[in-house]
């Protein structure tokens, strides 16, 4: 509008006011303000002194509109004077938002800027309307298409003005209907099963979505080419996609008429290309006569990559090219290899890394300097650096040496994690009450990556000092050293076992070796004195104590030395070692007190943890869990076996085995004698078996920032301890109870249900609702859980 109004004024001027060329003696500017008339001079293509016409005068007239400092320009003949009445465009002093959900602030601030709408600079109201625009369309784009968006401008002194964003977002348009026009081959559901986009979402499918999408509908239709492609339809092709929105603006209607084409097989695969390309035989997947396959085709373009990468060819092109022969319905593949000149690495550089030293994540890299590029081995490093546990996010990237051909640099950012400077618990149960515990780690201390502990614990049932170290690369090779102290003072019946006190001090020292990527062992040494006072007779005890009479008197108690070796192997084949979201991890463990010690016993662990992503962001996540243990006692004393020690017992209950149950109260219990009045407290038991199924979800209404440090599950636990030195018959007889409950028999398992949350902050926070599926009558419920520190 501004523009035509300055047109006109162009035209009356050169009709009424100019009746020949003149020469300017004087150029005199109205209406500045915040524009200065040196810049306005510099702004117009004449000068005091030249003559002027008509064309002159508007293409001064151009040439401020084109500065973008005015809003309206008009010129005047006054004698020999050009007088030029301007009105400034306000400056923006503000922009501000209201109504915006599906836009962040911070997006739109940055695509204003680039837009050329920022604070400081002229308000051109014409672009106003082009980014409104420009919003509504992005809404429509994802499904939103009553969504409007207005600007509110308020002026200010000093020609000033505030810019207002108002959104009305309004609510997603539900997809109503899916239909397909020209399948015959595959019905109307097989073709719909392979969108994300739905128009009848089950409550239990997390995946799918109703709520229409462009760029989901641009993937959904992606998948439904590669669904074709890969079962023989290499002409498939989608002729048209019609999206009709309902009156209301609030469904919509997606049509899609395709042309499936026929089935074809393959008639041979050649490869071409400079290099040698016979080693490239073997990655073949597709034999002559095979139905042509697409993923397939993709999978082998992708291996050749790979392979050449892992030879220093950073930027090879691999394209298959077809050849149909309509006739016999077949096709020639030849695919065409270019790997592209072959690269060495210069530097490899690290950044994020705040705490962390250099020099601890250089000696995770498997890529050396001044070698040939390795794309695996650049892989490799980027997963031990996850798997380290110090960080959120690692990223690595290979760029090219400016000035150079043959030369890249490997640059890997990470996002240091809170490695647990502190930890502890609290929790509640029916029965138990409140409880706490702390405790003081450092996983990377002072960004050495060596883990420095010093845990001390303080509840009604144990009090203990723990001091333990351990260097991973005590060696370059990566052995490790380790060790710890320890002193502890444990009261089993606050901690829901059967009485008895134990005071404990040792020492342990450990080793650790590398045996490949993810495999590892560890062997150690240790010590450990135990005076155990306060005990209550039952008959599993009396079992115990019948090799122990060197060791055990009823004023003293029991009071024992133990020198134990150990050895474990460990596989960490988890994508990273926060928050995991696909792989695994296990570890076996075998504990053994050497001949002569007071008590010999030995002691079998394996425990394992699989992550199977189930959405292709891998927000949605299975994870299962399983526990074996078994120890006992081995060689013989006055005739009687050595038993595994009842402090050494097995225990299921609370967060770390089976939650929904109060803490080690979920196994066998004490067997007294007939007629006594003690309550049957829990024993645990020499075997254990445990396993838990968690389904990992997205926490609604977060952003992606914010769900990299919150966990949400729901889960089932099941977990069965027993006995199997348990005398079934004799204890009923001892007992007297003929109801009792066969300690001996692994069928005696529990199970829970319920949901949990994590929050890894600098102190990691642990939620978790639970409920007992499958319970005994002695067992004692822990309905709400909350722990600081590490997760399980």
């Amino acid at each position: 509008m501004a523009m035509k109004k300055l047109l006109l004024a162009s035209l009356l001027f050169s009709s009424s006011v100019v009746a020949a060329d003149f020469e300017i003696s004087d150029i005199r500017f109205e209406g500045l303000q915040r524009v200065s008339v040196g810049a306005a001079l510099l702004a117009i293509p004449v000068r005091v002194g030249d003559k002027i016409d008509d064309n002159q005068i508007s293409g001064v007239i151009k040439s401020l509109f084109a500065s973008g400092n005015f809003e309206d320009v008009r010129v005047f003949r006054d004698g020999n004077d050009l007088l030029i009445k301007v009105i400034e465009r306000p400056t923006i002093a503000s922009i501000s938002f209201s109504g915006n959900k599906a836009i962040k602030d911070e997006q739109l601030k940055g695509n204003l800027t680039s837009s050329g709408l920022s604070v400081g600079e002229g308000l051109d109201r014409s672009r106003l309307s082009v980014i409104e625009q420009g919003l509504e369309d992005f809404y429509y784009s994802v499904g939103k298409y009553n969504a409007r968006v207005s600007t509110v401008i308020t002026p200010l002194p000093r020609n000033r003005a505030d810019v207002k964003f108002v959104f009305t977002e309004g609510v997603s348009a539900k997809i109503q209907q899916i239909n397909f026009i020209g399948n015959e081959k595959f019905s109307d559901d097989e073709l719909k099963s392979t969108f994300k986009l739905r128009s009848d979402v089950p409550w239990w499918n997390f995946i799918a979505n109703e709520k229409y999408q462009k760029q989901a509908l641009a993937g959904d239709l992606e998948n439904l080419r590669t669904f074709y492609l890969s079962r023989g339809y290499p002409k498939f092709q989608v002729k048209s996609t019609q999206v009709s929105i309902s009156p209301d603006r609030k469904g919509v209607y997606i049509t899609l008429n395709i042309d499936e084409g026929d089935v074809y097989k393959v008639k041979r695969v050649r490869f071409i290309g400079k290099k040698d390309t016979e080693k490239f035989h073997e990655l073949l997947d597709i034999q002559s006569g095979d139905v042509f396959n697409g993923s397939k085709i993709t999978a082998l373009e992708e291996a050749i990559k790979r392979q050449l990468g892992e030879s220093g060819f950073a930027y090879p092109q691999v394209t298959t090219i077809p050849e149909f022969d309509d006739k016999s319905k077949t096709v020639s593949l030849s695919v065409k290899v270019d790997p592209g000149k072959r690269v060495y690495v210069r530097n490899i550089r690290f950044s994020g890394n705040q705490i962390t030293k250099d020099e601890v994540l250089r000696r995770e890299m498997r890529q050396m300097e001044s070698s040939w590029l390795n794309a695996k081995s650049v892989e490799e490093g980027k997963q031990r650096l996850n798997r380290l546990g110090f960080f959120e996010t690692v990223n690595a990237q290979t760029v090219r040496v400016p000035g150079t051909e043959d030369q890249v640099d490997v640059l890997y950012s990470v996002k240091e994690a809170s490695v647990g400077s502190f930890s502890g618990g609290i929790g509640y149960g029916t029965s138990q009450g409140v409880s706490f515990q702390l405790g003081v780690t450092q996983n990377n201390f002072a960004g050495t990556g060596n883990q420095v502990g010093i845990r001390t614990m303080f509840t009604d049932a144990e009090k203990s000092v723990n001091l333990d170290y351990r260097d991973p690369y005590w060696t370059l090779d990566g052995v490790s050293l380790g060790g710890n102290v320890f002193y502890n003072e444990f009261t089993s019946k606050k901690a829901n076992i059967a009485e008895y006190t134990n005071t404990s001090y040792g020492t342990e020292v450990s080793w650790g070796f590398p045996f490949d990527e993810i495999n590892y062992f560890d062997f150690s040494l240790g010590y450990q004195h135990s005076t155990i006072g306060n005990l209550s007779k039952y008959f599993q005890l009396n079992e115990f104590l019948k090799v122990q009479d060197e060791n055990y008197t009823k004023a003293k108690g029991l009071d024992v030395d133990d020198f134990d070796w150990s050895v474990s192997w460990s596989r960490n084949a988890l994508n990273r070692g926060f928050f995991p979201t696909e792989g695994s991890y296990q570890r076996a463990s075998f504990r053994m007190t050497v001949p002569g010690s007071d008590v010999q016993f030995y002691k079998l662990q394996y425990n394992v943890r699989n992550y199977l992503p189930l959405s292709e962001d891998h927000g949605f996540t299975l994870l299962t869990r399983g526990r074996l243990n078994y120890g006992n006692g081995y060689g013989e004393k006055n005739g009687q076996d050595y038993l595994l020690p009842f402090y050494e017992n097995y225990t299921a209950g609370g967060f770390s085995t089976l939650r929904g149950f109060r803490s080690n109260t979920a196994g066998p219990r004490a067997v007294y004698q007939k007629g006594s009045n003690e309550v049957a407290e829990s024993i645990g038991g020499n075997a254990l078996a445990a396993a838990s199924a968690e389904l990992i979800f997205p926490m609604p209404f977060l952003s992606d920032n914010a769900r990299r440090q919150v966990r949400t599950s729901v889960f089932v636990d099941a977990a069965s301890v027993w006995d199997t030195e348990f005398d079934f018959e004799a204890a009923k007889k001892f007992s007297g109870n003929p109801n009792l409950l066969d300690y001996s028999d692994p069928a005696n398992y529990r199970a829970s249900y319920g949901v949990s949350l994590t929050w890894q902050t600098f102190v990691p926070l642990v939620f978790s609702i639970s409920k007992p599926i499958r319970k005994f009558d002695e067992d004692e419920e822990e309905f709400f859980n909350f722990t600081l520190g590490r997760s399980f």
